[in-house]
């Protein structure tokens, strides 16, 4: 197994803003059917680094790999086809306010995949299901929901397609929690069902370690540790351990102070 090619694999990723150095050579392995979390403080390029691999920010060096393929030297056509395979749950869910909730499900299938709206709003009510939503859910507004709610639909949005991978970012924030550890025994059971790969970012280390496979942490635009996500509260490494336990006080008040 130790041969395999990473569903995922990362090096030398870098990109600043400005003058800013946000990611300064991420080297990152996520093996196929694994679960990765990646945790880390507020601006240490968590999304950045999702975002580089979603296609929607150029890295200014570095490579990215799926399934052992350069996407940045794809031609576009290929590239397109590749990232259609990754599903994504946002933050705030970013549901589209216009639409009913079954076609913010089936959005994707309909306009990626031509799927006619009748045969797309019955995939929908089964997608919802599998969230613990009825189907008369489906023809509600995003604004009639709770953010528990938005959150099962977001992640109904993200499996409907059954992508290979699935990013999750911050899946908890602005929930109870009880509903976060609901939303991710819902996220663990989707991910093991569809057999996908999955990585999450998030400061919940509840949710972390409910989720996580592995774990990294990413600091001063690196990879500072990696492991077993069972691991993060006794990791050794005083980087994570500060973070993982929230002290004051440990190596990363430096940073903070400049």
């Amino acid at each position: 197994m130790s041969g395999a090619t990473p569903k995922i694999r990362l090096r030398g990723l870098r990109k600043a803003f400005g003058a800013k150095q946000v990611l300064d050579g991420v080297d990152l392995d996520v093996p196929s059917g694994t679960s990765m979390v990646v945790i880390g403080g507020s601006g240490s390029g968590k999304s950045v680094l999702i975002k580089c691999i979603l296609g929607l920010i150029e890295p200014d060096e570095g490579t990215i790999e799926i399934d052992g393929r350069d996407v940045m030297r794809l031609p576009r056509t290929e590239r397109t086809a590749l990232r259609a395979e990754i599903g994504m749950l946002f933050q705030n869910g970013a549901l589209f306010d216009s639409l009913p909730v079954w076609e913010n499900v089936a959005f994707g299938l309909m306009a990626r995949r031509n799927v006619a709206r009748g045969a797309a709003r019955t995939h929908a009510e089964g997608v919802l299901a599998q969230v613990g939503l009825a189907a008369s859910v489906g023809g509600l507004w995003p604004a009639e929901l709770s953010g528990g709610m938005q959150k099962r639909v977001g992640l109904a949005r993200a499996i409907a397609a059954q992508p290979a991978i699935l990013f999750f970012d911050e899946p908890t924030t602005g929930l109870d929690p009880i509903m976060g550890a609901v939303i991710d025994g819902l996220i663990v059971d989707c991910v093991k069902r569809l057999g996908s790969t999955a990585v999450a970012i998030t400061h919940d280390m509840a949710s972390a370690r409910r989720i996580g496979d592995a774990a990294a942490m990413l600091h001063g635009g690196r990879i500072v540790w990696s492991g077993p996500a069972a691991r993060l509260m006794d990791s050794g490494n005083p980087l994570v351990d500060q973070f993982t336990h929230g002290r004051r006080e440990g190596p990363i008040q430096m940073a903070l102070r400049g």
